[in-house]
């Protein structure tokens, strides 16, 4: 299978709070044979395809919970929003990598474009 890249739908409003985090229109979710790459600016993960074991289209979301680079408040997840409307929630069999806070994180949260062709290309 080749490589599948899901863009970030981005929502206009949020420009002036997400241009610290360096986001490019190259950012976004990849999917390859053995590898799950999400980036967002000057942050990414990484992760073997077979570590995901869950995703689920959720939303929407308050947007101060969905924009931004983000913790979630009840467990270990990592948010990479930009937009409130809706996203995919990722699952990891073994947590993945910290990229902010203390901990690694269990999920990861991305508000692609098409979160229903992600969840489809990550089974």
């Amino acid at each position: 299978m080749a490589e599948s890249f899901f863009p970030y739908e981005r929502d206009d409003r949020w420009k002036l709070l997400l241009l610290p985090l360096g986001i490019g229109d190259d950012d976004g979710v990849t999917v390859g044979d053995d590898v799950v790459r999400a980036t967002f600016g000057h942050f990414s993960v990484e992760t073997p395809r077979d570590n995901v074991v869950g995703a689920k289209v959720t939303g929407p979301h308050r947007w101060w919970t969905a924009v931004g680079l983000r913790l979630s408040f009840s467990d270990d997840g990592v948010t990479f929003g930009t937009n409130h409307r809706r996203g995919l929630c990722i699952e990891f069999d073994e947590k993945i990598k910290r990229v902010v806070g203390l901990h690694d994180h269990s999920s990861l949260w991305v508000s692609v474009a098409d979160p229903e062709g992600l969840a489809a290309a990550l089974t």
